[in-house]
This record gives structure tokens, sequence and C-alpha cells, in this order.
């Protein structure tokens, strides 16, 4: 009997591959705001603790940039699922929005929504899971500027950028290394965020503040 070897019966051979390979960790599904920046940070401390790829999958949002798209379109993927990217309905158990304050108009709706979510949606093992925004104040540039300076004051997306420059020369967005680049100090970048998270939430905006580092602690201490 003849092989079956159309594109559907590959894309399931791969899938049933890949769950085999997968973990005893949760699940996790980060979506992020950037295209690049973030989702390249992620991926490079994944492939640097050797976290299986069946376990955590880091996507860009598909509907826009707005932290209520970002929100929306981590509860879709996770709803429905993405057969064209292999992932499957409600296969996480951790989802994460990641996505910046700037000057978005919907940041406050979208950490509403978020955790109205939270503990709502059941996976494929209907399990309640954990939906959580990530949000940075001003941007994901004060994570990367914690590693070298102790932020204290409200500062603009701007000033951060410039400053990370100062540190990082040749930053940009879309970077493809700064985990590598900063990794060394990682250690009082995670003292200095949670100092900031112990005065401040995701709520107090303009005052600095960024959940990064809840998300990076999750996946530095997950085991491949």
């Amino acid at each position: 009997m003849a092989r079956d070897n159309s594109p559907t019966e590959r894309r399931r051979k791969q899938l049933e591959r890949k769950q085999g390979r997968r973990a005893s960790y949760d699940r996790i599904l980060i979506v992020s705001e950037g295209s690049k920046t973030e989702p390249n940070y992620f991926r490079e401390i994944c492939a640097s603790y050797r976290l299986h790829t069946a376990n955590v999958e880091v996507r860009p949002s598909e509907l826009g940039t707005s932290p209520i798209q970002v929100v929306q379109y981590a509860q879709t993927l996770f709803e429905d699922g993405d057969r064209h990217k292999n992932i499957q309905r409600r296969a996480f158990e951790k989802v994460y929005a990641v996505f910046d304050r700037d000057n978005h108009q919907s940041y406050h709706e979208a950490l509403a929504r978020a955790a109205s979510l939270d503990g709502k949606l059941r996976n494929d093992a209907r399990q309640p899971i954990c939906f959580q925004a990530i949000a940075s104040v001003p941007s994901f540039e004060l994570w990367l500027l914690l590693h070298y300076e102790d932020i204290q004051a409200p500062l603009h997306r701007d000033e951060a950028m410039r400053r990370i420059k100062n540190h990082i020369p040749g930053y940009g967005k879309g970077a493809s290394n700064a985990f590598a680049v900063t990794s060394q100090h990682l250690a009082v970048a995670t003292q200095r965020a949670e100092r900031l998270a112990a005065r401040f939430t995701a709520r107090n905006d303009p005052e600095p503040f960024t959940a990064i580092v809840e998300l990076v602690k999750l996946l530095t201490t997950l085991r491949g």
C-alpha cells in the first residue's frame, strides 16, 4: 500500500513527533507586541536553556500591536490553535501576553482583560490555565536597562532607548542577541526589577515597572 505523503499527513506526523518530545513541565504560550525584539529575546533564552520547543511557543501578535490586540490574539491562539504553525487548540497551561505601556490607549483595558481570563479558560486536559499580562512601563527596554542601571524614577521610552544604546552599541528594535549580551548581569537586573515590583504595579504608570522579570525567572528555572 502506498504511503500517504500529503502535506496534511506530514504535518500530523510532525505534530506527533513534537508532542512525543514534550517535557514534563508546563506548556507555555508567549505572545508579544513586538515582532522581533521580544520574540528573539525569549527564543534566545529557550535555546540557551535547551527548553523543549514542544513546551514553549513564542509568537508575535498577528492582530496588531496595541495591548488589547496582543491579549486578544493570545486568547484566540490558545482557544483555536493554528494548524499552519502546528499549534493545537488549548494546548497550554500558561499563556502570557507581553506588551508595553508606551502611549497605548488600550493599555489598562488589556490589563483588565488578561486578569479576567486568568483561571477562566481551560486547556485540553480541562484544567484552568494561567493567563497573565507581562507589561513594561514604559517599554521592554526598561528590563534591559536594569541590567546596567538602577532605575527608580519614571522615564520616557525614547530615553530608555537612548540609554540602553549607551550600554549596548548598535542596539535597536529587532535586536537578535539581547539576551546573550545582557545575561551576565541577569542577577542584578532581577533584583532591581523585583524592587520596583515591590513599590509599583503595572497600573501605577508612569512609575517604572516591568513584569518581564517574572517570565524570565520562569523560563530560566525550567529544565529541558
